[in-house]
């Protein structure tokens, strides 16, 4: 078994599948093109969705190799243990519609065995053993053949663990999309079996997982059934970080050579209070170094635009710098800690990713800005804390309630596992349950109160732009009957001026396409056709036929508009009450937005 740098693993991995016949392909944007189901670049396939679906050939052929940069924030409470990070380097390799399953499964074998160096009996892999029954709705047949490539490299059938989908099924990346049965890789590390029900995926360590490879046969829809893709791809997945940890023998991610400049200068910056436990010291060292990893990447994106802020992506970043500020402040580190660790980050990793270093000007103005901005409201917390505990001691109390947790979380920005922090060391219980059911009740109050706002890349709510707005609805429509019903909304924006649709093409629309397009829209408005709300489910608006294309993204309760029979979608509004209010429809230019998207700018006329 070899020990390897993560250079040394990069360079060896794309190597290895170039003498494969594939060809390296630079990775994409940590902040991922005309998807609105995800924040972030999630995994190595996201880029590729276009050329996946078949919509579009690769430029650089069938067979591919890239490294991809992912963050992944579902499990950022999780941070501070040993394994979970929420940036990460994936290895992958590509299959467009080239080999399947016989090669994917050879090369993986081979690679590991001896390129890595693992024995063959350390080799135990999980496939999917599939969904239902034969005949009934729902069904996905196991994936037998998997199992039989395996047999022909040589692991045998007591190292052939058959799981359900939740263990051996990738994908989507979003709501919808391509995905399929996959094929895990785990290392016996020799330790012991935990107990009898042992085996691959078990958390106790005997088995390390180290690579997957995805069989795309399949695609999500909106309806969340799988169909069949129509086409066969190969998507496979060796994260840097683990691999590394697994190669050298380190204990954790954290003790390999990747995060050792990172957190040796968390300790040369650290003053850690006497008496602190080790093992909250070692926590605050590990939140620290990954999320400052991840926002300087997120930071320095060649893409940009993702700021520290209070939605979406943005709200990402400021909750990874704030809580990295969080624990600095508990293990001594003073301000300004943030952009030392950025500049650290940057000389480790700008041989591999330039932009670090093009950007970091940006990245430290930024994260200056964002660090002081959260220390003056943790002053003003801690200031109010102490009035709190102060009060409550003088009253011979020892329970801060949920309404005075809340009261520092919402007015002073205080987060509320620092309160629970602060009271256990002051001798205090914290009203978990009170503060919970505060919080529910501000959240209920603000979705009311904003239920008249709007959304959906809109300027403002002016009657221009409102009639904007309800033009990209009979836009939407007709691009369906024109090209078809995979012509999808992408994303929008719209001001005053003109409005700006995004949507799934492969190629430039004709002038007789883009003049039909036209026809129908001013045919509708011309037509008078009224329009209609009704508050209703996703599930119920579904069954009426209407489209709904941001998936996890709606809430419980949805407005559905329909204008007549030509359009009916599920939308946040707002709309004019008739057709005729849009006077008329131009489009103005018809353009690539990026791969596999065209974009549409239009204006309307005069009532």
């Amino acid at each position: 078994m070899n020990n390897l740098t993560a250079d040394e693993l990069r360079e060896m991995y794309q190597s290895f599948f170039e003498s494969k016949g594939h060809k390296r392909i630079p990775g994409a944007s940590v902040i991922p093109e005309n998807d609105p189901t995800v924040l972030f670049t999630t995994a190595g396939m996201h880029p590729l969705v276009p050329y996946l679906m078949g919509q579009m050939p690769h430029p650089a052929g069938t067979r591919l190799t890239d490294v991809q940069k992912c963050v992944r924030t579902g499990d950022i409470d999780e941070v501070g243990d040993a394994a979970h990070l929420t940036f990460f380097e994936m290895l992958g390799n590509w299959s467009l519609n080239d080999y399947f399953k016989k090669e994917a499964i050879s090369w993986s074998f081979e690679f590991l065995t001896t390129k890595l160096g693992f024995k063959p009996e350390q080799l135990n892999v999980t496939v999917f053993r599939g969904e239902g029954k034969e005949g009934e709705e729902g069904y996905i047949p196991a994936d037998e053949e998997a199992v039989e490539i395996w047999k022909s490299v040589g692991i045998p059938e007591e190292r052939i663990f058959r799981l359900p989908r939740e263990d051996n099924w990738w994908g989507p990346a979003g709501t919808t999309g391509p995905c399929g049965p996959d094929t895990e890789m785990f290392i016996d590390t020799g330790k012991e079996k935990c107990g009898p029900d042992c085996r691959p995926g078990c958390h106790c360590g005997k088995y390390i997982e180290i690579w997957n490879d995805v069989f795309m046969q399949y695609n999500k829809n909106e309806e969340g059934k799988f169909v069949p893709l129509g086409r066969h791809n190969v998507d496979t997945g060796m994260g840097v970080e683990r691999t590394i940890c697994m190669m050298s023998g380190a204990a954790t991610v954290y003790d390999t050579e990747i995060f050792a400049p990172i957190m040796a200068k968390i300790d040369e910056l650290a003053n850690v209070p006497e008496g602190m436990d080790p093992a909250e010291v070692l926590k605050a060292r590990r939140v620290i170094a990954d999320h400052m990893r991840t926002a300087t990447f997120i930071l320095c994106d060649p893409k940009g635009g993702v700021k520290p802020g209070n939605v979406g992506a943005n709200y990402v970043l400021r909750r990874l710098i704030r809580r990295a500020v969080r624990f600095a402040r508990m293990i001594g580190i003073a301000p300004g800690f943030t952009l030392t660790l950025a500049e650290t980050i940057c000389q480790k990793y700008k041989h591999v990713y330039p932009e670090l270093e093009m950007n970091l000007a940006t990245c430290r103005t930024d994260l200056e800005a964002e660090e002081a901005r959260f220390n003056r409201t943790l002053d003003k917390g801690e200031a109010r804390y102490n009035k709190v505990v102060s009060a409550l001691k003088e009253h011979g109390q020892s329970r801060i309630s949920g309404k005075l947790a809340f009261e520092l979380y919402d007015t002073f920005g205080f987060p509320f596992e620092m309160t629970c922090e602060m009271a256990a060391k002051d001798g205090l219980e914290v009203d978990k349950a009170g503060f919970e059911e505060a919080n529910r009740k501000h959240q209920e109050l603000s979705r009311t109160t904003s239920a008249g706002s709007f959304k959906a890349g809109l300027q403002d709510n002016s009657a221009v732009v409102t009639r904007m707005h309800t033009a990209t609805h009979l836009l939407h429509a007709a691009l369906h009957k024109v090209l078809g019903p995979t012509a999808n909304q992408k994303g929008s924006n719209i001001t005053a001026e003109r409005l700006r649709f995004d949507f799934t093409w492969p190629e430039p629309m004709t002038a007789e396409q883009k003049a039909e397009v036209e026809k129908l829209v001013n045919g509708w408005i011309e037509q008078g056709i009224e329009v209609t709300k009704k508050t209703t489910t996703v599930e119920e608006a579904k069954k009426e036929g209407a489209m709904a294309l941001f998936g996890s993204k709606y809430g419980d309760q949805v407005s559905l508009y329909s204008i007549g029979d030509v359009s009916k979608e599920i939308c946040c509004g707002p709309h004019v009450a008739n057709t005729k209010e849009l006077g008329s429809f131009k489009i103005q230019k018809e353009q690539s937005s990026s791969a596999g998207v065209r974009r549409i700018k239009a204006v309307i006329g005069n009532m």
